[in-house]
């Protein structure tokens, strides 16, 4: 599930992206409004409404990218709309707002994608260095034996520190959609990664009744190396 903040200026009632409402994405809808860019609620993807002010649309993008934010923007446009766009505007993708749910997912999934390309191949959090290019992790300096889904367990939260994933969420976003396994799947490595964790597996954090997260430690910061 990605989590998707929409700055629109439409009245309630008026997505940008009709389409994305019937996707299992979490949306949170925000006014396009440049002198509120600073307090944006977390997510994983900006959706730009610009097919009512494309001036506006066109400066909160262009803010974005200027207050150092590597977050996928995704400008949505009516086909009228389209001939005023330019590169410079610094969106990463575009969208008619007529898309169908599946161009809107796989625009999401590509957005994100090489947002993650660009990422540091190195994550450090709470004593643990990770290494995305040898699939290797260690804990304090020594090697951690992890299987492949339990390097991806650990990656995916270790680089999402302090935020609460659902076990339906894991299953979504680290064994993928096509996995078809129960959420057991998840407390069962969830298990295994903290046993090989040891006197460290408080850095995987129990939610009651809601999932996991990494806790970080306040000496040690998650921080590429």
């Amino acid at each position: 599930m990605v989590l998707v903040l929409a700055l629109t200026s439409a009245p309630p009632g008026d997505p940008a992206l009709p389409a994305l409402e019937l996707l299992s994405h979490s949306i949170r809808h925000h006014p396009l409004d440049t002198t509120r860019l600073l307090d944006l609620p977390e997510s994983d993807v900006v959706i730009v409404d610009a097919r009512i002010d494309l001036v506006a649309a066109r400066t909160t993008c262009r803010l974005l990218r200027t207050a150092g934010s590597d977050i996928p923007v995704l400008l949505v446009v009516t086909e009228g709309g389209l001939s005023a766009i330019a590169s410079d505007w610094g969106f990463d993708d575009v969208l008619l707002c007529t898309a169908g749910p599946a161009e809107i997912d796989a625009r999401l999934r590509l957005a994100l994608a090489r947002a993650d390309a660009s990422e540091p191949a190195h994550v450090q959090a709470s004593g643990i260095t990770i290494d995305e290019q040898s699939y290797s992790a260690k804990l304090h300096g020594k090697p951690l034996d992890l299987t492949y889904k339990e390097f991806q367990l650990l990656h995916f939260l270790a680089t999402h520190p302090s935020r609460v994933f659902t076990r339906e969420q894991l299953l979504s976003d680290v064994w993928g959609y096509d996995y078809f396994g129960g959420t057991r799947t998840v407390d069962v490595h969830v298990r295994r990664l903290r046993a090989k964790l040891g006197d460290a597996e408080q850095v995987i954090g129990t939610v009651r009744n809601v999932g996991y997260r990494f806790n970080l430690h306040d000496d040690a910061p998650t921080a590429p190396v």
